[in-house]
């Protein structure tokens, strides 16, 4: 199978953000948003894993526009962590920056898509 980097880099987030889950339910016993932020960090890449797979183009916009939703998504869940200070600001940023170049490549990956669609028509 041809490398990925989109996929590559959903992999490697989501498995910093379900480290990020187990560290904060043993640590702070704080579960309710790290359910949350859980699944939409691993949607991501699910969610674009599955748009590779699609059936036709129209199936892999659809999917990668969910994996950008989730992606957002999942930024918000970090900004919400920081401003509860159930993480340090320096760690935040980092997983920022990891979760706004994954929504980089999902945006680039759209507009590639979308425009190959308006060529056929």
């Amino acid at each position: 199978m041809k490398e990925n980097l989109l996929i590559d880099k959903s992999i490697v987030f989501a498995s910093r953000i379900v480290k990020l889950y187990q560290h904060l339910t043993k640590t702070k016993k704080e579960t309710i948003i790290s359910k949350q932020i859980i699944r939409s960090a691993t949607s991501i890449g699910a969610n674009a894993n599955e748009a590779i797979y699609g059936v036709s183009k129209a199936d892999f916009i659809s999917k990668m526009k969910i994996a950008l939703k989730e992606c957002y998504e999942t930024e918000y869940w970090l900004e919400l962590m920081q401003k509860a200070n159930l993480l340090p600001d320096d760690t935040v940023k980092g997983y920022l920056h990891d979760c706004g170049s994954i929504r980089r490549m999902l945006i680039a990956s759209l507009n590639t898509a979308k425009g190959n669609t308006k060529e056929k028509n």
